[in-house]
């Protein structure tokens, strides 16, 4: 009986202790942490409830200060801080709310574990401990779902992280598509334009070949100097009076008025000879031969390779020589002087069909024509911008530009340095060749 009556002591005071540590544990550590590692340590702390010798407690001194570990399910737990957070990508408050419910059952739960100690009853202490398990799975079913949860949420980032890189994959495939496509229009383009370079250096090929032929020519130009100019000005102005004189001579022997005709070629020239009229015939004949010239550079060997232009002209019927020609002499020979001349127009008509009679008076002028034809390709050959220039009938006389085709018979020196002689009738024109100048032929009035 003694023994009895001093037995609840000794455990009230263990008691005591386990509460007050378990408290602490509460307090400071989270709730899914319990010394009931198996069935069998539970019984012996059971068991240790009964026995008060037992010095031996599951929660001693330096356990309760400690981090503890338990397990729930067969899963270790350490227990950490409780840290609530207001966070909404946590938890929910609903969640949260639940939390601190089940955190306040244990409470209580440990609260009815302390009163059926005191008093002591074994039965109440069995629920209660069983009370205090059942929070502590729930609080550990809690601690999983919140670990689910927080992988499902970091799969859930995962995956609209995946579909913000899926868009952008997407965005960098039409980009790459629309680039792709650039890239096919700037290789058109590229062989497009290498194309046209082909074609552009194949003209250039082309143009320097002819840039080659135009120089060529140039240097073949520069042969025929100026002397050879002159000469051909010379043969033009003799073979334009060789042909002046049979055309007079037919004239005069056909019955024309000579002086009449002289006048209406140039009208009011003072003429200091009767022979001198014959200016104003070769005057018309140059006037003709040379009107409408457009220099031409040509190859004029196959002209110059003849002595006889009759020949030249059979030998190329369709030459340009043999074009102006025909061209020239129905403007030099009027029908009615031809008619006069040899009682028909047969001259004219060979002509107009593209032959040349080989009779004396179509020879010289075959000649004459020859030499007007060879000076103009001759001086477009030296100069592609060579020019003629005429004389008006009134000029002052320079001999820059000019050349009396007759001396100035019975003027002193005197007078021909006070007074200075004008032009009466331009008889050939001159040429500008360059800076160079081929004087035109005129003839002067009488300074007596």
């Amino acid at each position: 009986m003694e023994h009895a009556a001093t037995r609840p002591s000794k455990p009230s005071s263990n008691i005591s202790e386990i509460v007050s540590k378990f408290a602490k544990v509460c307090k400071l550590r989270s709730i899914g942490v319990i010394s009931s590692e198996n069935a069998n340590q539970k019984n012996h702390n059971h068991h240790n409830y009964h026995n008060p010798n037992n010095n031996t407690s599951s929660l001693g001194e330096d356990s309760s200060d400690a981090t503890e570990e338990t397990e729930c399910y067969g899963e270790k737990v350490h227990p950490q801080p409780v840290e609530v957070l207001g966070r909404s990508n946590v938890c929910a408050d609903g969640e949260i709310m639940k939390l601190f419910d089940r955190v306040s059952a244990l409470k209580l739960a440990y609260v009815q574990l302390q009163e059926a100690h005191i008093p002591y009853k074994p039965e109440k202490i069995m629920a209660a401990d069983e009370l205090v398990v059942a929070q502590l799975e729930v609080l550990c079913k809690i601690k999983h779902a919140y670990k689910e949860k927080k992988v499902t949420n970091k799969a859930k980032l995962d995956s609209s992280a995946s579909s913000h890189l899926l868009v952008e994959i997407e965005s960098s495939e039409r980009l790459l598509e629309d680039l792709k496509s650039q890239v096919n229009a700037k290789d058109s383009e590229i062989l497009r334009l290498k194309q046209e370079l082909q074609e552009l250096e194949l003209a250039n090929v082309g143009l320097v070949e002819k840039m080659r032929q135009i120089s060529k020519e140039k240097k073949n130009a520069r042969v025929l100097s100026m002397t050879t100019l002159e000469d051909a000005f010379k043969a033009s102005s003799k073979s334009i009076h060789d042909f002046a004189k049979p055309l007079i001579s037919l004239m005069k022997a056909s019955g024309w008025d000579l002086d009449l005709a002289a006048k209406s070629i140039e009208d009011a020239v003072v003429y200091s000879k009767r022979s001198h009229k014959k200016y104003a015939f070769e005057a018309y004949i140059a006037r003709i031969m040379f009107f409408g010239i457009a220099f031409k550079s040509y190859n004029i060997d196959a002209v110059m390779r003849f002595d006889d232009p009759i020949d030249t002209l059979t030998e190329y019927p369709n030459s340009d020589f043999a074009e102006f020609c025909r061209k020239k002499y129905p403007l030099v020979v009027h029908p009615m002087l031809e008619a006069s001349f040899f009682g028909n127009l047969d001259h004219r008509a060979f002509v107009l069909s593209g032959k040349h009679p080989r009779t004396p008076f179509y020879h010289i002028f075959a000649k004459m024509a020859k030499w007007v034809w060879v000076l103009q390709g001759i001086a477009a050959s030296i100069d592609p911008q060579a020019k003629i220039f005429t004389v008006d009938r009134g000029s002052k006389f320079s001999d820059v530009h000019m050349e009396s085709v007759e001396d100035l018979e019975g003027a002193t020196v005197a007078d021909q340095e006070q007074a200075i002689p004008r032009v009466e009738l331009m008889v050939m024109p001159g040429f500008k060749i360059g800076e160079s100048f081929m004087r035109s032929r005129v003839y002067l009035s009488d300074l007596r």
